[in-house]
């Protein structure tokens, strides 16, 4: 919410200021290595957080598996005892 409401704040103008300002600060060069770097950055956050993902996913699978084994024993142990 916030992040839309920041985007819808930011023109043309402040685009191109921002631009501006790193270009000073940075010089054209070191862009580069700096939106490289970002990648890089962005890439291993995405990873994380896919390694995360799948671990939930995971866990939830397997509480899955051991309730439906729990389920199916109770239910032979039903069947095993005397009526």
């Amino acid at each position: 919410m916030i992040n839309a409401v920041l985007l819808g704040m930011i023109g043309t103008q402040e685009i191109i200021l921002i631009v501006v300002a790193i270009l000073i600060l940075f010089g054209g060069r070191k862009i580069p290595e700096l939106m490289k770097g970002l990648g890089k950055g962005i890439r291993e956050f995405n990873d994380a957080k896919n390694n995360v993902k799948s671990e939930i996913e995971d866990g939830i699978k397997e509480k899955d598996k051991d309730e439906e084994i729990r389920r199916l024993r109770e239910q032979v142990n039903q069947q095993k005892q005397p009526q």
